[in-house]
C-alpha cells in the first residue's frame, strides 16, 4: 500500500438480534489519527465512478461502505504507484486515503453503493480542498498495482470499465 493508506478490517458481532459493529474510535490511532471533523454519506448508482480529485491542504478521507459494492483506488503521481481496494457490505472495513494521492471510486456489482466517510477537515464551500480531473484521465499511468509491476494493466492509462485482472 501506498504510505498512509490503511485498509482497518472491523469486527461484526452477531447474536439472536441481529449485529453490532464499532466503525470508528478515538483509539483507533493507526486507522484515523486524525480528529474527525465531519462525516458523509453519499449514495451512487451501478457503473458510476467517481474521480479523480485530491486535497491539497491536509484533508483525509476514511470510507466505510454500509451498502453495495466498491473499488476505491489510490494513485501517486510522483511515484507512480497504484492502490486498488474493493471495499464490499458483507466485509466491513474502514479505508484510509490520505488527500495527496489522486483517489475515486467506481460501484461494481448490481445495486447502489451507500458511502459514508469521515474527514479530518470541514468542508469549506467558499475554497474546497478539491483539486480535480477527468474519470477517464490518461496521464493516471500506473508503474504498479498493489505492488506488482508485472500486472497487466501497469504502463497503460487507467482504464475504470478495463476487464478485472485475473
Amino acid at each position: 500500500m501506498l504510505p498512509g493508506i490503511v485498509v482497518h478490517p472491523l469486527k461484526r458481532i452477531y447474536d439472536e438480534r441481529g449485529s453490532f459493529t464499532e466503525v470508528m474510535r478515538r483509539d483507533w490511532m493507526d486507522v484515523f489519527p486524525e480528529e474527525i471533523m465531519q462525516s458523509n454519506m453519499s449514495i451512487s448508482y451501478p457503473g458510476i465512478v467517481r474521480a479523480w480529485h485530491k486535497h491539497e491542504k491536509g484533508q483525509v478521507d476514511c470510507f466505510f461502505v454500509i451498502g453495495g459494492s466498491l473499488k476505491i483506488c489510490a494513485y501517486d503521481d510522483v511515484s507512480g504507484e497504484f492502490d486498488e481496494i474493493v471495499s464490499v457490505v458483507e466485509w466491513p472495513q474502514i479505508v484510509r486515503i490520505p488527500g495527496q494521492y489522486w483517489h475515486g471510486f467506481k460501484v461494481i456489482g448490481g445495486e447502489p453503493v451507500t458511502l459514508v466517510y469521515f474527514t479530518n477537515r470541514l468542508y469549506d464551500h467558499k475554497e474546497p480542498d478539491e483539486v480535480r480531473n477527468p474519470w477517464d484521465d490518461p496521464t493516471i499511468i500506473p508503474k504498479s498495482i498493489n505492488g506488482n509491476p508485472r500486472d497487466a494493466r501497469c504502463g497503460k492509462p487507467w482504464d475504470w470499465f478495463g476487464s478485472p485482472h485475473k
